[in-house]
């Protein structure tokens, strides 16, 4: 699903060019889940944000199911990652004008793959179905993050993208939401790569690399 070589990133800074990723090589098979780990500023959200064709990459090849990112423009990037690719972010980004039920059905319509009966079953297993005429600002945090689980999952994504999907999230909430992206990830037969600074968050998906000095490495073993 997911084959990285030689990715290079950098970033202008008035103290001159910042190396954030330096030759990142990096497969995923279509149905697994990676943790992507490292310290703050090693470039895991860089990453994330260059799978999802939300930046371009200085060199290197970067393919998803077959397709190279680096050879579609703007508009053929932004209509890719609408039909294919999930985001699932720390600050949940639901559209405030909108209810529960429309927030979760924004996705799906948007790629043109609404699925009412999918639809129903992440509102039952989500917990949902008493908040659908809700708007966020009405919602505790977990219960938000939940709506982004279900708004990311609508459209049966081939790559689910999560940067730091528990991080605002109390231990319970964030175990219990951990739980349900991994099993209607697993359901929904997406590939997910998720970032994240906990090793016990890590420890639930099948794979774990560390991002260090801009390259990718096996994580060390307990």
């Amino acid at each position: 699903m997911l084959l990285i070589e030689g990715l290079h990133k950098h970033y202008v800074t008035p103290q001159g060019p910042l190396q954030i990723l330096q030759g990142i090589d990096l497969t995923l098979a279509s149905g697994a889940s990676l943790a992507l780990m490292g310290e703050s500023g090693s470039g895991k959200s860089t990453l994330l944000h260059l799978v999802a064709g939300l930046d371009r990459f200085d060199s290197g090849t970067l393919q998803v199911a077959g397709l190279a990112l680096e050879g579609l423009a703007e508009h053929q990037l932004a209509d890719w990652r609408r039909r294919e690719v999930g985001l699932i972010f720390q600050q949940f980004h639901l559209v405030g004008s909108l209810t529960v039920a429309d927030n979760l059905a924004f996705q799906a319509r948007l790629a043109q793959r609404y699925d009412q009966v999918w639809q129903d079953q992440l509102i039952e297993r989500l917990g949902l179905a008493d908040l659908l005429g809700r708007y966020p600002e009405q919602l505790s945090g977990g219960q938000q993050q939940r709506v982004a689980l279900g708004r990311a999952l609508a459209g049966k994504p081939r790559l689910l993208l999560a940067d730091e999907p528990t991080g605002n999230l109390d231990e319970s909430t964030s175990a219990n939401v951990l739980q349900l992206l991994l099993e209607l990830q697993r359901d929904s037969a997406s590939t997910l790569l998720m970032v994240t600074h906990s090793p016990l968050v890590a420890s639930q998906l099948q794979r774990t690399v560390v991002l260090r000095a801009g390259r990718v490495h096996p994580a060390a073993t307990p």
